[in-house]
């Protein structure tokens, strides 16, 4: 392999010739060797450096234009393009565990796009430190970043997905109209639901968190750049925040505006845990609807077996003809990752030590990370299983029929405990109520057909 020497204020090192990056980028992959090429910088995050570099170069030529020229703008612009394009994203090689600041993937987006826009322009027109980083911080752009990211992946992949998957339940409710079953509280049988009522339950809690999810992302919108070192605004002109958030939502499509305190943003991450526990109610309601749904379908044979889903794969080595609710399993899965991120988000943004917070990067990778599989996870599951959902409506009206808490529409007629007397009479020989009601003496056939209509009780 074929090296060039770089040098930074520590000295020279060499790098390879043919990546873009430069001196501070090599020294931390040689420092941090912790889950290369498994844990690197997400994506999103390397995407809205690049969005961000070309702001604050926009809002830099508007407010220093003897040091941010026409000439270098132009080439920078170009060279951002690039990095959110993605076209650059071999050379952005650092990994999660780093400088708890994000300072060397910052420092790894403006090696970046000084070499590609030095490139362009023929000659060696931009400098990282002066021009790329010109006005900014490591401690302001990481927490940029990591709004930028996280405002987009939740309003471009969570929301839509999420929205994809109401639409499907809705269908499905709108569908199973009028059919009735056997409700279920405590894992035990209770009184008539209709089957639309049970996916309307389905349905609205991921409307509402869909509204959660929306609230949780306009905080997000409040961006540390501006702020610097810490907080002060050290070195960036004035109204630098406010014109390079006005480029950034141009540039984006999307709403941000300075932070109000950038003291608050840059050593708080307040805002990321509170749209992070937003993704965390969407995982607790998924969790609890896919094992609805793998109750349900439980059997075919010897289990609850009410709906059908579609059988995707072989389920078992062994045992021939064994499908199972494999989709189901992939949500719960998902959801307890998100749940085990969400720990992680909560302990590192509690590490707000004075003016910054140095343990940005894996708050960042565990909010993307969380956001890309709810997104992956809806998609699958709704296509793959909600889909193809089916009410097997002779297996409903069996076990609605064979329900001892049918007894319920009885006590308004013989009240509480005689009720129950003949509930448990019921179970104990194995007869129906209505043989136990008429055993009792509680009421006569005629009597009981009268009150006892299961369907009218949903």
């Amino acid at each position: 392999m074929e090296y060039r020497t770089e040098h930074d204020s520590m000295g020279e090192v060499r790098v390879p010739a043919d990546r873009f990056w430069g001196a501070q980028t090599q020294r931390s992959l040689e420092h941090f060797r912790i889950g290369l090429g498994i844990e690197t910088m997400p994506s999103e995050i390397i995407e809205a450096f690049g969005f961000l570099k070309k702001a604050a170069a926009q809002a830099n030529h508007v407010l220093r234009p003897e040091k941010m020229t026409a000439e270098k703008l132009a080439v920078i612009e170009k060279a951002c393009d690039q990095v959110t394009a993605g076209t650059l994203a071999s050379h952005f090689p650092l990994v999660v565990f780093q400088t708890g600041s994000g300072t060397q993937s910052n420092m790894n987006a403006n090696e970046v796009i000084a070499h590609a826009a030095n490139g362009l322009a023929g000659q060696n027109l931009c400098h990282p430190n002066d021009d790329i980083n010109m006005s900014q911080s490591s401690n302001d752009t990481f927490p940029t970043a990591m709004h930028i990211a996280a405002v987009r992946i939740l309003e471009d992949r969570v929301l839509p997905s999420l929205e994809e998957l109401i639409k499907e339940f809705r269908l499905l409710e709108e569908k199973n109209e009028g059919i009735v079953k056997s409700g279920r509280t405590h894992l035990q049988d209770a009184v008539p639901i209709r089957f639309s009522q049970e996916i309307s339950g389905w349905r609205s809690s991921l409307e509402r968190d869909g509204e959660l999810i929306r609230t949780a992302a306009e905080p997000l919108r409040e961006l540390a750049l501006g702020g610097t070192a810490v907080g002060t605004g050290l070195n960036a002109p004035a109204g630098f925040d406010s014109l390079s958030a006005e480029k950034l939502s141009a540039l984006c499509g999307k709403r941000f505006v300075p932070a109000g305190n950038k003291f608050h943003a840059l050593t708080s991450k307040d805002e990321i845990v509170f749209a992070h526990g937003a993704l965390k109610a969407l995982a607790a309601d998924l969790m609890k609807i896919a094992n609805d749904i793998r109750w349900l379908s439980s059997g075919p044979r010897n289990g609850l077996g009410e709906i059908r889903i579609p059988a995707n794969e072989p389920g078992s080595s062994i045992m021939p003809g064994k499908v199972n609710p494999t989709q189901c399993e992939q949500v719960t899965m998902v959801a307890v990752q998100v749940m085990g991120n969400d720990t992680a988000v909560s302990m590192a943004a509690s590490q707000g030590n004075f003016e910054l917070n140095v343990f940005m990067p894996v708050i960042a990778y565990n909010f993307l990370q969380s956001a890309r599989l709810l997104s992956e996870s809806m998609e699958s599951f709704r296509i793959h299983c909600v889909q193809g959902i089916t009410a097997d409506r002779e297996k409903m009206h069996d076990n609605l029929h064979r329900s001892l808490m049918l007894v319920t529409a009885l006590n308004p007629y013989i009240g509480y405990e005689n009720a129950a007397k003949t509930a448990h009479l019921a179970f104990e020989e194995n007869i129906s109520l209505k043989e136990a009601c008429l055993k009792l003496g509680f009421l006569s056939g005629e009597e009981f057909d009268k009150v006892f209509r299961p369907e009218e009780m949903a």
